[in-house]
């Protein structure tokens, strides 16, 4: 039981269990997951939904959601503000054992879009975002939000990915802390409660801390990497004085984590949000980490978790060495051939405070 690594998900597609519309792309394939790409056919749709149990996503867009078509072959500008729904190229029929779970890529979270997994009423069950449950059968769908930058998309884009999973797959606290003690999974002492605690850090050598995104700002075409300043989107954000900043409203940031991670090849992980008792503001948007992510055959741990944080209604005081959120590890059913950062495109290895790879 475990997360089907890259060598299984390609016999799942053999078989017909992941259908793709035409062939695999060359880097669709990761560790741990299979990145998804957008179809033909999207829709600009009134408010986020799920379907209810026992209706498929389709039958829910006629009954008065859709505001109008949209053809993404030659590409479409996804307006900030706004909530799209996007076909999918790939599909499923799972055996029974196996379900999936989905988030967005890292890109994506960097870009403050948010991009969500929907699936139709398996059923008549209930259905969950990002969740594709065991035995399912039928199309994906992706619910795109980009919140402060517009993008442009085309058929082909890939912004959110799958993964693949049998059985129960996640580390309880007690296996956790003995995976630590074998093979320190971050510097320093590990706060392990419902996974290991992630702390932000605003103190860094290179004196930023993090960025600002900047409100109205150009477009971002999603697929093209490396062609932006970073300064245009983004502003920088000075070490601070008292050991604080400010959260604003409604604004994005990327900061990040004051440990170094090392996700081991055995085993995947996945970020998730801390307790609203903990704090006024969301950090999870992109939150898949593969076998391999900052690790070396006897350390030490080399990368470091980039944190997506948004501000809820009010203003909110974020201290250096503040808890933001808990890494969850996941056994892998078997390890995969290539781990991260060998021989694949890692944007990410080894990273310290890092935009999306959209940035020169």
């Amino acid at each position: 039981m475990g997360v089907l690594n890259a060598e299984q998900i390609a016999e799942e597609i053999a078989s017909g269990a992941v259908r793709l519309s035409g062939a695999l792309g060359p880097r669709q394939l990761q560790p741990a997951s299979i990145d998804l790409t957008i179809a033909r056919r999207g829709w600009r749709v009134r408010a986020s939904f799920l379907p209810p149990p026992g209706k498929s996503v389709a039958a829910r867009l006629a009954d008065g959601l859709m505001m109008h078509e949209i053809d993404l072959a030659q590409g479409a500008v996804l307006e900030r503000g706004c909530v799209y729904l996007v076909e999918l190229a790939e599909s499923l029929r799972l055996p029974r054992e196996i379900s999936g779970a989905a988030n967005p890529k890292s890109s994506t979270g960097r870009i403050d879009v948010f991009v969500r997994l929907v699936v139709d009423s398996a059923n008549g069950g209930r259905v969950a975002f990002d969740e594709a449950p065991a035995g399912y059968e039928g199309p994906l769908y992706a619910e795109i939000s980009p919140r402060t930058f517009s993008i442009l998309v085309r058929e082909g884009s890939s912004l959110n990915q799958l993964r693949l999973k049998r059985g129960v797959t996640r580390l309880d606290d007690e296996a956790l802390a003995a995976l630590h003690a074998r093979e320190p999974l971050i510097d320093g002492v590990a706060d392990i409660e419902g996974g290991i605690g992630l702390s932000v850090d605003l103190a860094p050598a290179n004196k930023v801390v993090g960025w600002r995104a900047r409100r109205h700002a150009a477009l971002i075409d999603v697929d093209h990497p490396a062609t932006l300043d970073a300064e245009d989107y983004f502003e920088p954000i000075a070490t601070p004085r008292g050991g604080f900043i400010i959260l604003d409203p409604d604004e994005f940031y990327i900061l990040a984590s004051r440990e170094a991670l090392s996700i081991p090849p055995d085993y995947a992980a996945e970020m998730t949000p801390i307790s609203p008792g903990l704090g006024e503001f969301r950090v999870h948007y992109a939150g898949f980490f593969d076998p391999g992510f900052g690790w070396r055959p006897g350390g030490p741990n080399g990368s470091r978790a980039v944190l997506e944080v948004r501000s809820h209604d009010a203003a909110f005081v974020l201290e250096h060495g503040q808890l933001v959120a808990r890494l969850v590890y996941e056994r892998m059913e078997a390890r995969p051939a290539t781990l991260y950062g060998q021989g694949v495109l890692s944007n990410y290895q080894g990273q310290g405070l890092k935009l999306s790879k959209h940035f020169r």
